[in-house]
């Protein structure tokens, strides 16, 4: 009897221990979606009209610039092993012969290749991943287990147009992350990064100039699109590059739909009870260059957009200013308005 009532006594502290521990944990906060604001991206700097990369979150009224010159590539952090180009770099690469990093040399002629950007040629559309986004479909094949399948490529951005200063790079899987070896072409001294990737963020950057790892971008979840300059169709096949390019975050779920204004439907009059009308579309580019025209009147004030975030909260949003014709604003900080149109 008395055993029993031990066994009951310890029972009841163990119960009575848990529940305060329970009370004493920092409470879950659960924060809403922002019901909508007002935003202005700040992709200027006194240096440029378009310095930055700027990403813009809808649901926590967040805009977050990055240097866009600060990588030179990301790498997929997810299954797959891809190599995306920095486009806000104008980047361009392209893939040779050898596995061999120390055989490629600027008289290989696997560096006849010309880089540098020509709107005239529409075969320069290889040298760039596609501006929808798939990541199946970019410059760099995927990164194969199979060591000796992975080729060295040449990669040439803003300021290293010269073929003595592209890099030459080679990328093999270091078990779940990456192995990096590279060097400037016409460099004989290898370098090496070891990277690792991260599930919270779609990729993880390097910078080949400053020799390390970078933080370019925030959590996959904490972003719906972002502004920049940018590679996009040229209309000739060609790639193009421009500032005003707007990309939604595809690799995390975003998605959006364009809406041209009717007489019966305009930002203002567009509700929940509206979207089952709509097409939503997860490429990249699915706002791209369209809400503007860099002549006349720069906003395109006959359209808006609805984005829905990895969170199911849906947007209607609609860009105000961009400092083209008579907009009223400052080309480089771009302005828009969203308001919240269903809860997720």
């Amino acid at each position: 009897m008395n055993k029993l009532n031990s066994m009951i006594a310890i029972a009841a502290l163990v119960i009575t221990f848990t529940a305060c521990k329970k009370d004493s944990e920092e409470p879950i906060i659960v924060v809403p979606p922002s019901d909508g604001s007002t935003l202005t991206l700040s992709g200027k700097t006194a240096e440029s009209n378009y310095a930055n990369i700027v990403y813009a979150d809808l649901s926590t009224d967040k805009a977050t610039a990055v240097d866009r010159k600060s990588f030179n590539f990301g790498l997929t952090s997810d299954s797959r092993f891809r190599v995306v180009l920095n486009a806000a770099y104008q980047t361009t690469a392209v893939t040779t012969s050898k596995s061999d990093i120390s055989a490629v040399t600027v008289a290989d002629q696997g560096t006849s290749v010309n880089l540098n950007h020509d709107i005239t040629d529409p075969t320069t559309v290889s040298l760039v991943d596609n501006w929808d986004g798939d990541v199946t479909k970019t410059a760099i094949p995927e990164i194969s287990a199979i060591d000796a399948e992975n080729k060295v490529f040449l990669i040439s951005f803003e300021g290293s147009k010269e073929k003595e200063k592209w890099f030459k790079v080679r990328i093999t899987r270091n078990g779940a992350g990456y192995k990096i070896q590279y060097a400037r072409l016409g460099e004989t001294a290898i370098k090496t990064l070891d990277v690792a990737k991260n599930a919270d963020y779609n990729l993880v950057f390097v910078s080949l100039e400053n020799n390390k790892a970078v933080s370019a971008e925030p959590r996959k979840t904490e972003w719906d699109f972002a502004w920049s300059y940018g590679t996009y169709n040229s209309g000739l096949g060609s790639p193009y590059w421009f500032q005003d390019y707007i990309a939604i975050n595809n690799l995390a779920g975003i998605s959006a739909a364009e809406v041209v204004n009717t007489s019966t439907l305009t930002y203002a009059s567009f509700a929940e009870s509206n979207l089952s009308t709509l097409t939503f579309l997860t490429a990249r580019d699915a706002i791209g260059s369209k809400w503007r025209s860099t002549t006349g009147t720069g906003i395109k004030s006959d359209r808006f957009y609805v984005v829905k975030d990895g969170a199911g909260n849906i947007y209607k949003l609609r860009f105000v200013s961009m400092g083209v014709g008579s907009d009223g604003g400052e080309r480089g900080k771009p302005v828009f308005e969203y308001k919240l149109v269903k809860k997720g």
